[in-house]
Formats: C-alpha cells, sequence, structure tokens
C-alpha cells in the first residue's frame, strides 16, 4: 500500500509539473503573439522587457525611461520584468516569454553560436560597469587575478556576463578556468553575505552592492571596469555591455515599435549626460536606496562614466567583446562570428535625428 501511495503520489506531482509547463508555454505564446502582434504598433503596444535585475545601476536607464515618462510618450505600453542575472533575462527572451532584454551584449555573441540571431538595438554603455571585489579575509591573498587560482568567486549566475568576464581576467593572466570555482550568488544582500560569511573569497558585481560592500568595509576592490578607462586596462578596449537586444526576426517585423523604444532609451541617455547623479538617484524608486539616499546617489555617480550618451555601439567594442569571448569560450573561439549581425545602429541613427 504504501509503495502504491507513493506511485500515485509521484504520477500527482508528475501531472501537476507537466499542467504547469504547458500553461507557461502557453502564456510565451501570448504574450509574444497577443501583446506584440504585427499590427499592434500604434498608441499603447505592448512590449515586455525582461531586466537582469532591475534595481542594477548598470541597468538604470530602463526603469529611468518608464519613470520619466518617454515610453508613454512614444506611445508605449512597456512592462518592465526582473531576473536577477542577465543569463536569465536572455533565456525569457529566447524562449519567447519577453519581447527584449536588457542585459550584456555579449549575449548576443553567445547565442548566434547556438544559431539563435539576437541583435542589440541600442548600447547603453562604453564599459562592463563591474567591479571584482575581494573580502577582507583574502585581500592579502589575492592582489592580483593572478592569484585566483584555487579561489571561490562569485558571479550573479553561471553563464552570466560577470561569469564570462571573471573567466576572461582569469586565462588573460596565466589562471586555467578550472583552476578557481564561479559561485552563483547573485548581487545586493546575497553577495554581500556570500562575502561576509566566506561562501566566496571575492567576486564580480555591480552597484549598488559595489557601494553597499565599501560602506560595510566588507570587501576591498580588486578591479574597477566602472569607466572607459577601467575597461581598457582590464580588457584592452571599450566593452559594450548593458544594451536592449532582441531577436532579429521580431526586430525585422516590428521595426516601427523597435524605433519607439530606442527613441525613448536614447532620450533617457541624453537626459542622464545633462543631470547630476543625485537627480537621476531621485527619480527612481525610493527603495532603491534601502533607506540611504547619499549612498545611493554616490553608487550613481561612480558608474555613470559607463553609459553613453546617444546609445551607439562604441568604435571597436565588438572585437573586444569577441576577443574576451574567444580567450576562454570554446564554442567562440572555434566558431566563425558576424559581428554586423550582432547589433544594429538603423534605430539609434534615426533617433539621433
Amino acid at each position: 500500500m504504501r509503495k502504491s501511495a507513493r506511485l500515485t503520489a509521484l504520477a500527482a506531482v508528475g501531472v501537476l509539473a507537466l499542467s504547469s509547463l504547458t500553461a507557461c508555454a502557453n502564456d510565451a505564446a501570448s504574450s509574444t503573439s497577443a501583446d506584440a502582434g504585427s499590427k499592434g504598433d500604434g498608441k499603447g503596444t505592448k512590449v515586455k522587457i525582461m531586466v537582469g535585475g532591475l534595481d542594477k545601476v548598470i541597468y538604470l536607464p530602463a526603469m529611468l525611461t518608464q519613470r520619466l515618462g518617454y515610453f508613454d510618450a512614444e506611445g508605449l505600453d512597456v512592462e518592465l520584468l526582473s531576473e536577477p542575472a542577465g543569463v536569465q533575462a536572455e533565456t525569457a527572451l529566447v524562449s519567447g516569454q519577453v519581447q527584449g532584454a536588457v542585459g550584456f551584449y555579449d549575449h548576443t555573441l553567445d547565442l548566434q553560436t547556438k544559431q539563435k540571431y539576437v541583435e542589440s538595438v541600442v548600447q547603453f554603455s562604453q564599459a562592463p560597469g563591474e567591479v571584482e571585489i575581494v573580502s577582507n579575509k583574502a585581500a592579502g591573498d589575492i592582489t592580483s587575478p593572478k592569484d585566483f587560482k584555487g579561489k571561490k568567486l562569485g558571479v550573479t549566475g553561471l553563464g552570466s556576463s560577470t561569469d564570462f568576464l571573471t573567466k576572461y581576467l582569469a586565462v588573460k593572466n596565466g589562471v586555467k578556468v578550472s583552476d578557481f570555482t564561479p559561485v552563483a550568488v547573485g548581487a545586493g544582500p546575497t553577495f554581500i553575505a556570500a562575502l561576509q560569511n566566506g561562501a566566496i573569497d571575492g567576486g564580480m558585481t555591480t552597484d549598488p552592492t559595489v557601494a553597499n560592500i565599501l560602506d560595510k568595509k566588507a570587501g576591498k576592490v580588486l578591479l574597477d571596469m566602472r569607466t572607459p578607462e577601467g575597461s581598457q586596462k582590464a580588457l584592452g578596449g571599450p566593452y559594450p555591455s548593458s544594451s536592449l537586444y532582441m531577436q532579429t526576426d521580431w526586430v525585422n517585423s516590428h521595426k516601427e515599435t523597435v524605433q519607439k523604444l530606442v527613441n525613448a532609451f536614447v532620450k533617457t541617455l541624453n537626459w542622464m549626460s545633462t543631470h547630476s547623479a543625485s537627480e537621476i538617484a531621485a527619480k527612481m524608486p525610493a527603495d532603491y536606496s534601502q533607506g540611504n539616499k547619499a549612498l545611493y546617489a554616490q553608487a550613481v555617480k561612480s558608474t555613470l562614466p559607463m553609459f553613453t550618451k546617444d546609445g551607439v555601439m562604441p568604435e571597436n567594442g565588438p572585437e573586444t567583446v569577441e576577443k574576451v569571448l574567444k580567450a576562454f569560450n570554446p564554442n567562440i573561439k572555434n566558431a566563425k562570428v558576424d559581428l554586423s549581425k550582432t547589433f544594429t545602429t538603423e534605430f539609434v541613427e534615426k533617433a539621433k535625428g
């Protein structure tokens, strides 16, 4: 009887799981067809965008554009969703759950090697905006990426851009990818807790996590890639990171909607270039500051240099990204990547005009 009851219970769980998966698939299909129909390019067009962490300063233009009312001004009904890591935003895009993803441009190259074509339609940044942090306890042992061997290093998620960049820094400095352990710890409180309790020796993260770590004196900065100069020093060139990327087929069949999205984001980037960090911070949701407005404004200020003013892909940026990925990613190292298909300037040029 016990065995029979157990089998019955397992069967029930299986049916529920299958039902949930079917519901998710149906939801994804309806969001793609109903919310973003090819004829629905008029006022109030529904678009879902998944962001790899809405409260991360590197992805600030997404929420700021909504707060400034620029989506509404373009006749768009944009729903911003959030996942803790960029790789999860990528997954949501390619599975059809959303029409756009705000995440790192490098995913467009990685996906092309898997025969999935997506492209950046507006480039938010010219540097990663990432910082390699080491815990106070490990600071004496890790003075450069050459010391990564044998260490546990935090990343937002396995397969994320923080994972990619950590592997590149290791390989560039003579450490094999197999010589250290990447640990998925997300960002914010989970990253800080992992650093404090010794679950990781260091890791790569962004503001406002960086500002909070330094404020708590929980760690030290090893490498700062929040500026074009920092990107040049660590990676050898400009590194286009945060962007709005979309499936190429969808872009080609919804050009009017894409143009409106790009118009809105270019307005935001221009607005950011003419306002102070405090003014920008004041526009964001109150809970983003976690009760410390001054610290959050400082986090914005530290990251502002990474952003473009017009959404244009930085010159030689795609080549830097390809070089970084080829250094450790066998899929890209042995593949021919057509960089021209990983981004487009068509919409940005019209928005500027």
